[in-house]
């Protein structure tokens, strides 16, 4: 009799130790081609909350310890498998990046897996969504194809899609159901520790006897601390360009990304130095504004990175004599407006990262520079007045080598595999 009661209690020991483990997940979605956390798009402002609340409640409660964290990237059926799998890392790297911000996260629980192109997520959109044109074809079509795909051939598959009754179901679905594609599934996983020292079976009801379960943490385990909610997205660069810091020229800008890959950007420069006695000027200051369009691979991969192209407007005043004959550019006297040389065109540059919060941005404009210049001559303690001349040139009017610092929320650079 003690032997079956000893045999009961160490089999009910063995099933409450076995399932003391509890899966916690949710969807964060992304906009096409981005890796940068949106918090406004969706439910990802309740999702990342309350997955950052239940791991500060995991961290405070000594029951719970997590245990593993996947990150699952699929994409929508229009990118290349290339592109989706560098998009999918670097967006899993977002994630554990802002999961770290509630704890120690080290390499030993962070796990990402990349399914490719979502057709079994595609086909069950298609199939709860009663407005798709033409589904019944299209349902088969996207069930031969996923039937291909499972076997390693992806020959013409976007194609096929594409060319479906004229391209009508397509753009319905790049519309309407790839949206809800360009996400990552996040996993967490908890194990309840066992306490020698309770009961031994506890009550059904009780978090630690379900193996998997679609009810969220926050729902069984008591708030004990209140998630703040995390910073929007910002992007903002603060720059000085190194060509007109070597040339003893005090410079700053500032660039605002103003979403959808557009910028702007606004410089000023101001030195004014002179040795009278040696009849030397080294004058300069004036600034620009320029729009600009951010394209490319690294630049879908983050704002402020990679190309650009634009258009900028310089306007600029300057006196430069070194003993000898002097050029002041625009009239003496007055203020930037009165005598300002100005200039205009068309610029491109590259914004390279080089660490964690900088960039350098390489940037050269061509366009057309006009104004009125005067050269002069110094005469002892006078300066005679020698040509008014105005200029007009068509060439390179723009030349910059910029050290950006960035500034903002999730503005940083990621290394491969994330943050260490």
């Amino acid at each position: 009799m003690a032997r079956g009661i000893v045999a009961m209690g160490m089999l009910c020991m063995s099933v409450c130790m076995a399932a003391q483990e509890v899966h916690d997940s949710v969807k964060i979605h992304f906009r096409q081609g981005r890796t940068e956390l949106d918090l406004n798009l969706g439910d990802n402002r309740r999702s990342l909350g309350r997955i950052a609340d239940s791991l500060r409640t995991s961290y405070a409660d000594s029951v719970y310890a997590l245990r593993r964290i996947l990150v699952v990237g699929g994409a929508s059926p229009e990118g290349s498998v290339t592109l989706n799998r560098r998009l999918s890392e670097r967006r899993a790297a977002v994630l554990f990046d802002y999961l770290a911000r509630y704890g120690s996260l080290p390499d030993s629980l962070r796990t990402f897996e990349f399914l490719g192109r979502d057709w079994n997520g595609f086909i069950r959109l298609v199939e709860g969504d009663p407005r798709m044109p033409h589904r019944t074809d299209f349902l088969r079509l996207l069930r031969g194809i996923a039937a291909e795909a499972s076997q390693g051939n992806d020959r013409d598959h976007l194609r096929r899609i594409r060319q479906s009754h004229g391209g009508i179901p397509y753009r319905y679905a790049y519309t309407h159901l790839f949206p809800d594609l360009r996400a990552s599934q996040l996993h967490l996983w908890y194990e309840k520790q066992w306490n020698p020292i309770a009961p031994v079976c506890r009550p059904k009801t009780d978090l630690g006897l379900s193996l998997r379960m679609d009810k969220p943490l926050l729902d069984t385990v008591p708030r004990t601390v209140v998630a703040e909610n995390p910073c929007r997205p910002f992007y903002m660069g603060i720059r000085t360009n190194l060509l007109y810091d070597a040339l003893a020229i005090p410079n700053i800008g500032v660039e605002f990304y103003l979403g959808k890959d557009w910028s702007v950007v606004a410089n000023w420069m101001y030195g004014w130095w002179k040795c009278d006695h040696r009849h030397r000027y080294w004058r300069a200051y004036g600034g620009d504004i320029a729009l600009r369009r951010w394209f490319g691979r690294a630049a879908k991969e983050k704002p402020l990175t990679g190309h650009h192209v634009g258009v900028y407007a310089q306007m600029l005043t300057y006196d430069f004599a070194w003993g000898g004959r002097g050029y002041m550019g625009g009239k003496p006297g007055g203020s930037l407006w009165d005598k300002a040389n100005r200039a205009g065109g068309i610029e491109y540059g590259y914004a390279l990262p080089v660490a964690r919060r900088w960039n350098i941005d390489f940037t050269v404009g061509i366009g057309y520079l006009g104004g009125t210049y005067h050269e002069y001559l110094p005469e002892d303690d006078c300066y005679v007045w020698q040509a008014t001349k105005q200029r007009h040139w068509f060439g390179p009017t723009k030349a910059e080598v910029s050290l950006v610092w960035l500034v903002g929320c999730d503005n940083f650079n990621r290394r491969k595999g994330g943050r260490r």
